[in-house]
């Protein structure tokens, strides 16, 4: 009886696990993008710092940042990073769905003022993660807004 429970919850978290994967896959960062996103990862891990640790944005933008910076430093990935390449598009995949949210709630302004690097450096950010995207949709009239 337990035997079944144990084999249907790891066939579960397998399943899971392959699904997840699968999506990754199909939405990374092609080519030059994602040689472009880990050259950005040092400004990005202070940018996510500042953000997490500025008071004025909402609790719960800080607290997404807080649990993303945990997932970064955590050894368990859905991807192994010592994989080549495709390691870190789990990473930069949720990094990007993360920031996207906080542009949402606190507005393109917030990353930008406590964005550490260069100019070039943030355009890259804002290509990589769809940011502009995310600060078109925050503009929107409240009503118009599915």
């Amino acid at each position: 009886m337990w035997w079944d429970i144990l084999i249907a919850t790891v066939a579960g978290l397998l399943a899971a696990w392959v699904t997840l994967l699968i999506a990754l896959l199909l939405i990374r960062p092609k080519g030059a993008l994602l040689s472009e996103a880990v050259r950005l990862l040092p400004d990005l891990v202070r940018l996510l710092r500042r953000l997490a640790a500025d008071k004025s944005l909402p609790r719960g933008v800080r607290v997404r940042l807080g649990l993303l910076m945990v997932y970064l430093v955590l050894p368990i990935d859905l991807i192994p990073d010592f994989l080549p390449v495709i390691g870190y598009a789990d990473d930069a995949i949720i990094v990007a769905f993360t920031l996207r949210s906080v542009v949402r709630r606190a507005g393109i302004e917030a990353v930008r003022a406590h964005w550490p690097g260069t100019e070039d450096g943030f355009s890259a950010l804002v290509r990589l993660t769809g940011l502009n995207r995310a600060a078109d949709s925050s503009a929107l009239p409240s009503d118009s807004q599915p």
